[in-house]
């Protein structure tokens, strides 16, 4: 029985490569982070991927006069699923292939017995979606690929359960592509649900697609539902893989990213240690140096700084023999050794590893991804932004957004940047320019299916900030709201974040007249400071004398004039430079 296993699509994929055997069978070839197809020697295979020779190039044959009647011919859609593959292989270019490729979707409908589901056609379907893919053309492939996942009926058997799960595992990259997370989960977890179905909840098989769905759940911030994932496959693999497989050493990374995502640096650590452990025993040299770049960051984030450098050092000595001084993966820990420098005051250390990392990459090298130098310049500017340089900052933020603005699948990222460009530009008082660029990461979250997280909300209440400095004061009231509704759910009323929203929204509701409302909030904030988090907070004092204030002004006379924005905006709610925490790998920072 052929296998049911996932193939991950990651942001950064190299363009797809599909092979279309002479049976008409279809394969999908992807690079994966932490998932494959097959068991393998290593996580992280290379990036490259084959391309046929220039000297081998063939012309293609010339397509066929085909009238409708042919169509009913029973040998015409392997006949033209084979063109589309020499199409494809001779370097003609997918658009002579996505032409054979529909034609034989529609000879395999044709040639179905009536009533009885055609597994050819599904799988020609696949390959016409995939060619749709690697065109760029997303939107097109979600129809072809939702009437593929009807053609199986799983009950009959394993054939048409590999049909199903192929085709959901597919849709969920597709609509990953386009950046609608939620909608690519759902397609995952069916697919899985089949492929369990299929073979059982102990196979190996089902273990990837496990942690191929938890590195979707990462992906949208479900660091919860990611864990149980991750957990359920290293159970798997610890009964079908040798101790210290590189499976296991794949499983534990994703598990470090997890348990440093949700703060738990110690749990992080220990299972760093254990897939470098593992990486060593398999001769695995380069990925136990990124290893130690990870080990690294826990340690800085513990303030272990000696520790930190000594991880960071040994990764650099290992990246810069192996790889070459100006490999953007030399640049990545010339980065986290400025960060740390930062940390620790030496602001002139951290300074030089930056100018460092950015020589490299204004010159990549060849095969340096887009978005690798996008990752590193945007982790720049965050250091630039603590150091108050938020001109320079602006500048690198710039240049990360062009860089990826062309890239499927980087919806979330882009709309990361465009919320730290915002705050940029708010600190810089170019408050026009900090709403547009927040309204764009708004409407791309929204699009992505990340309404409901609290990144989410921290940028509705920036928005909403840089809307009360146009005095926009309705929208600014409305997104304060909603920002309120989001933060409560997701962080609790005694947040930080949700704290802030609560007080910027009492003095909006002031500034409109809407005495009752505000004093409402600002008692219950008040509630909360003395029952829950202690008075000794400094907002306390000023909180309790504004409420004062109020009660006294609503007892005299509700329809008063209404006070200046300036005077009622909490100061320290105003101030969007604060300290931050970092959702490593993720490509943004949140608070």
């Amino acid at each position: 029985m052929p296998g049911l296993v996932s193939v991950k699509t990651p942001p950064d994929a190299s363009p797809l490569t599909i092979s279309v055997t002479e049976a008409g069978s279809v394969s999908e070839s992807r690079n994966s982070k932490f998932a494959s197809s097959t068991p393998k020697k290593t996580p992280s295979p290379s990036t490259s991927r084959s391309r046929p020779s220039p000297d081998r190039k063939k012309k293609p044959p010339e397509s066929p006069v085909l009238d409708e009647s042919s169509l009913d011919n029973p040998d015409l859609g392997p006949f033209l699923l084979k063109l589309a593959r020499d199409a494809i292989a001779s370097g003609d270019g997918p658009n002579k292939a996505l032409e054979y490729a529909l034609r034989a979707s529609k000879s395999f409908e044709r040639c179905a017995a009536e009533g009885e589901p055609s597994l050819d056609l599904a799988m020609s379907l696949h390959v016409v979606a995939a060619i749709y893919c690697s065109l760029g053309r997303f939107e097109e492939a979600i129809p072809v690929l939702e009437r593929a996942i009807g053609v199986p009926e799983v009950a009959r058997g394993a054939d048409h359960a590999l049909a199903a799960f192929s085709g959901y595992m597919q849709l969920g990259d597709t609509f990953s592509m386009l950046g609608q997370v939620e909608r690519s989960i759902h397609c995952y977890e069916e697919g899985l649900k089949i492929q369990i179905e299929a073979l059982g909840e102990t196979d190996p098989r089902v273990g990837e697609t496990c942690r191929y769905l938890a590195e979707a759940r990462v992906q949208a911030m479900q660091f919860d539902e990611a864990e149980s994932l991750c957990k359920k496959t290293l159970e798997i693999h610890s009964v079908h893989s040798e101790p210290a497989s590189l499976e296991e050493a794949a499983d534990r990374r994703l598990m470090a990213l997890i348990c440093e995502a949700k703060g738990d640096y110690e749990s992080a650590l220990e299972h760093l240690v254990l897939a470098s452990m593992a990486m060593i025993a398999n001769g695995q040299d380069n990925e136990v140096a990124a290893i130690d770049v990870s080990i690294g960051n826990i340690y800085l984030s513990l303030c272990r700084y000696d520790e930190a450098i000594f991880s960071y050092q040994k990764a650099l000595t290992v990246f810069k023999s192996s790889r070459g001084d100006n490999h953007p993966s030399v640049a990545s820990v010339f980065v986290r050794l400025a960060e740390l420098y930062y940390k620790t005051g030496k602001l002139r250390e951290s300074g030089s590893y930056c100018e460092n990392a950015l020589r490299i990459y204004a010159k990549p090298v060849p095969g340096t991804t887009a978005e690798e130098i996008a990752g590193g310049m945007t982790e720049i500017s965050a250091i630039y932004e603590s150091i108050n340089e938020p001109e320079e900052a602006l500048k690198l933020l710039q240049k990360a957004l062009k860089l990826l603005e062309d890239k499927p699948g980087q919806q979330s990222t882009i709309a990361g940047i465009e919320a730290r460009m915002g705050v940029m530009f708010y600190l810089v008082g170019r408050y026009g320019e900090a709403r547009s660029s927040f309204e764009s990461a708004v409407a791309k979250l929204r699009a992505s299916g990340e309404r409901k997280s609290p990144f989410f909300g921290v940028v509705l209440n920036q928005m909403g900030l840089a809307c009360v400095q146009l005095f926009k004061i309705d929208e600014a009231v409305e997104l304060f709201e909603e920002a309120r509704g989001i933060l409560e759910k997701e962080c609790g009323p005694c947040h930080q974040d949700t704290i802030g929203v609560y007080t910027n929204l009492a003095a909006t509701y002031d500034a409109m007249g809407r005495v009752e409302d505000a004093i409402e909030i600002l008692e219950y904030v008040l509630k909360l400071r003395e029952e829950q988090l202690g008075t000794a907070n400094p907002d306390f004092d000023d909180e309790k004398k504004r409420l004062s204030e109020l009660l006294k002004e609503a007892g005299k006379a509700r329809n008063r004039k209404a006070k200046s924005l300036q005077n009622l905006i909490d100061p320290n709610s105003k101030r969007t430079k604060k300290e931050t925490k970092r959702w490593s790998g993720l490509g943004f920072r949140i608070g």
